[in-house]
C-alpha cells in the first residue's frame, strides 16, 4: 500500500523487517519441537536466541538475486548470523512450512488489529444510532419517498450490518489460523504430526487437516471474503452519507473542520470527501475476493502461482480495510444531522407516505383490495399533480368517506403510531451479538 492509506501498525505489520522475524520464530519453534524429539540436539533454538540476531532485509534480498529463492536466502543469511546451530534448522521442513505458517500469524495479527478498529466503528453507530432513534426522516425506495423512518433506525440497519461482519471476520481469523509443519508434499516423512502440533502451538496455529504441501487456499478465499463484506457494508453508508449531504437534500453531511476547503476552483464547496473516499478504497478490497478465489486451484500438492498473489493481496486487503475502518468511525463520530432538512424532505409529499395506512383501513372495512388500491392511488396522484392535499383529497371522496369515519381517517396518518417500534429495532440492533 502507498503510505497515504497506510496506518503506521499495519505498515509494521507487513515490513520485511517483521516477516523475517515471523519466518525465524517459526523455523526456531519447529527447532524446539524437533529437540524434544530427540532429532536436533538440545538446547539449539535457544542458544540461537541468545545471540539476538538481527535479520538484515537488504542482506537477505542481496543473497536472493544470486540464489533466486526467498527461503534459501533467508536461511543462508541466518547462518552467517547464528553461525553452526543454524545447520539444524529447516530439518525436514520444506517453504511452505516457514512460508505458510508465518503467513497465517501475519493474518491472524492483522485480523486482531481490525477487530479491534470493528469494534470502535460498532460503538460509534451504536452511540448514533441511540441518539437519533426518534429523528424522523423520509423513507426511501428506488430513491423515491416511501414510509417514514428515524434516521436512527437506519444507523441501526449499518450497525447490524457491521455486526454480522464481526461474525464473519472472527469465523476467518479462525479459520485462517492455521499453518503447517508436514514437509515437503505433507506427508511427514522426515517429521512427524507431534512435531507439528507442538511447533504450532508456540505460534498460535493449528495444522491443517490435510496440507499437501500448502495449507489450502479456500480459508484465505474465505478471510478476504470477510473483509470484502466489511468494506462492502462501509461503503454502503458512505454512499447514503453522499446521497444525505447532496445540496437538494441537506439532511446529513460529514464534518466540515475549520481551516478546510472544498474546491480549489470553488470557495463555497463543502464536499463528501471521506464517503467518496471510502466508495473508492472498498473497490481495492473487494478486487482481492476473485484473485483469492482463484489461488485455490494449484497443481497436484502446489505450485508457486498463489504466492505472488498473496504478496500484494495480504498487505493491500488488510492495510486498506484498517485505514478504511478508521476513517469510517470518524465520519459516524463528527456526522453532522439536521432534523430540520429532514422535516423539510417529509414535507415534500404532503402526507402521500401513510398511503398504506389507508389502504389497509379500507381493507378492513371490507373493501377489496384491488380496488381499495386504486381508490387510495387515484386520491394521491391527484395530490402529487398538485390538486388539493392528500387527506384533504381523500376526507372529500364520498367512497372512502363510506368506510372511514372522518376520526377514523386521521389516525391513518398517525405518524407516532408508524413509527412506535423505532425504539425496540434499535434495541434490537445494539443489543445483537
Amino acid at each position: 500500500m502507498i503510505p497515504r492509506y497506510t496506518p503506521k501498525d499495519f505498515g509494521d505489520l507487513w515490513s520485511s523487517k517483521t516477516r523475517f522475524d515471523v519466518w525465524l520464530e517459526v523455523e526456531l519453534c519447529a527447532c524446539e519441537a524437533l529437540e524434544d524429539h530427540g532429532l536436533v540436539p538440545k538446547g539449539t533454538a535457544a542458544a540461537i536466541r541468545a545471540k539476538n540476531i538481527v535479520i538484515v532485509p537488504s542482506r537477505v534480498d542481496e543473497i536472493e538475486a544470486v540464489v533466486k529463492h526467498d527461503v534459501i536466502a533467508f536461511l543462508t543469511h541466518v547462518e552467517e548470523l547464528a553461525g553452526a546451530e543454524a545447520r539444524w534448522l529447516h530439518r525436514g521442513m520444506t517453504s511452505s512450512d516457514v512460508l505458510d505458517s508465518s503467513l497465517a500469524v501475519l493474518l491472524t495479527r492483522a485480523a486482531d488489529m481490525l477487530l479491534e478498529r470493528l469494534d470502535k466503528y460498532i460503538a460509534a453507530l451504536s452511540a448514533r444510532a441511540r441518539e437519533h432513534v426518534y429523528t424522523t426522516m423520509m423513507g426511501r425506495s428506488h430513491g423515491m419517498h416511501a414510509e417514514p423512518v428515524t434516521f436512527g433506525v437506519v444507523l441501526a440497519g449499518h450497525l447490524a450490518e457491521a455486526k454480522r461482519g464481526r461474525t464473519r471476520l472472527i469465523a476467518a481469523r479462525s479459520e485462517i489460523a492455521v499453518g503447517k509443519i508436514a514437509g515437503a508434499v505433507g506427508t511427514y516423512a522426515h517429521l512427524n504430526p507431534e512435531i507439528e502440533n507442538a511447533a504450532l502451538a508456540k505460534l498460535g496455529l493449528l495444522p491443517e487437516t490435510v496440507a499437501t504441501q500448502v495449507v489450502a487456499r479456500d480459508r484465505h478465499a474465505a478471510f478476504f471474503s470477510a473483509m470484502a463484506l466489511i468494506a462492502a457494508g462501509m461503503e454502503r453508508l458512505a454512499t447514503n452519507v453522499r446521497h444525505w449531504q447532496r445540496t437538494e437534500l441537506r439532511e446529513a453531511e460529514e464534518r466540515f473542520t475549520r481551516g478546510q476547503k472544498g474546491s480549489s476552483a470553488m470557495p463555497h464547496k463543502r464536499n463528501p470527501i471521506v464517503s467518496e473516499n471510502l466508495c473508492g478504497l472498498a473497490r481495492i478490497v473487494r478486487s482481492a475476493v476473485t484473485p483469492a478465489l482463484e489461488n485455490i486451484a494449484l497443481w497436484h500438492e502446489r505450485d508457486i502461482s498463489h504466492s505472488s498473489v498473496e504478496r500484494m493481496i495480504a498487505p493491500d486487503a488488510t492495510t486498506t480495510l484498517a485505514y478504511m475502518l478508521d476513517r469510517a468511525t470518524a465520519l459516524v463520530e463528527g456526522l453532522v444531522v439536521s432534523a430540520e432538512g429532514m422535516q423539510k424532505n417529509f414535507d415534500l409529499t404532503g402526507e402521500l407516505c401513510f398511503s398504506e395506512a389507508v389502504l389497509l383501513a379500507l381493507v378492513d372495512k371490507g373493501r377489496p383490495r384491488q380496488s381499495a388500491y386504486e381508490l387510495v392511488q387515484r386520491n394521491a396522484m391527484r395530490a402529487l399533480s398538485g390538486d388539493g392535499t392528500f387527506q384533504a383529497n381523500l376526507a372529500s371522496d364520498p367512497d372512502v368517506t363510506a368506510l372511514l369515519s372522518e376520526s377514523e381517517l386521521r389516525r391513518c396518518f398517525d405518524l407516532q403510531h408508524a413509527l412506535r417500534h423505532a425504539l425496540a429495532i434499535v434495541d434490537r440492533s445494539i443489543a445483537a451479538p
